[in-house]
């Protein structure tokens, strides 16, 4: 069984319906002994980090996320508050992976970062069989500095940024794979192969 993590962050149904499109059987739940039981954790979030940490602790659900031993997937704010700090709303996060979560410099470009935008240096079973240069969906105004936990990057402007980070059992993806079509549903199969 798969724990999708309910903390009110976010529209949670793209990611039910592309667990399900794979014939995944999984949970939403806050409950932290039905996280700890399950097979695999998906930490999907949108909006502010600030508000998302906010949530996880008057869940009970920070040191829970940490001690995991199974593979976890955090994705866009989910993978966000996985780092060590966020400058959205100046808040200390989970410190899993060893980044810093930073805001678009304001150079002309669209912030937020929104639309297609090509993943490439893939580096994780969590990437296997998807092809550097391939698109992915993105949505967000933040994004983690690269770090020894980085597996794939992508440039927006003049930031080369984390795509996506592994540190041990734990994986996070600031594009949106539930809506990144076959490459997206590619990423998520691999995941649930871990």
């Amino acid at each position: 069984m798969i724990a999708i993590i309910d903390y009110e962050m976010g529209n949670l149904r793209s990611v039910e319906n592309a667990l399900s499109r794979l014939g995944a059987e999984w949970k939403l739940t806050s409950d932290p002994e039905e996280i700890r039981s399950a097979s695999r954790v998906l930490l999907p979030g949108v909006g502010n980090d600030a508000e998302a940490m906010e949530r996880l602790r008057e869940r009970g659900l920070c040191e829970v996320i940490r001690n995991l031993r199974h593979p976890v997937l955090g994705i866009c704010v989910g993978m966000q508050v996985m780092c060590r700090h966020s400058e959205e709303g100046d808040v200390d996060c989970l410190g899993i992976f060893d980044a810093h979560v930073r805001r678009f410099p304001e150079e002309g470009l669209k912030v937020p970062h929104v639309g297609w935008n090509r993943i490439n240096n893939m580096e994780s079973k969590l990437l296997k069989g998807v092809e550097r240069g391939s698109y992915v969906y993105y949505v967000h105004s933040y994004y983690a500095n690269l770090c020894p936990d980085t597996i794939a990057t992508t440039r927006y402007g003049s930031t080369l940024f984390s795509a996506a980070l592994k540190y041990e059992n734990f994986y996070g993806t600031q594009f949106h794979p539930e809506k990144s079509g076959d490459i997206g549903e590619r990423i998520l199969a691999n995941f649930l192969k871990l």
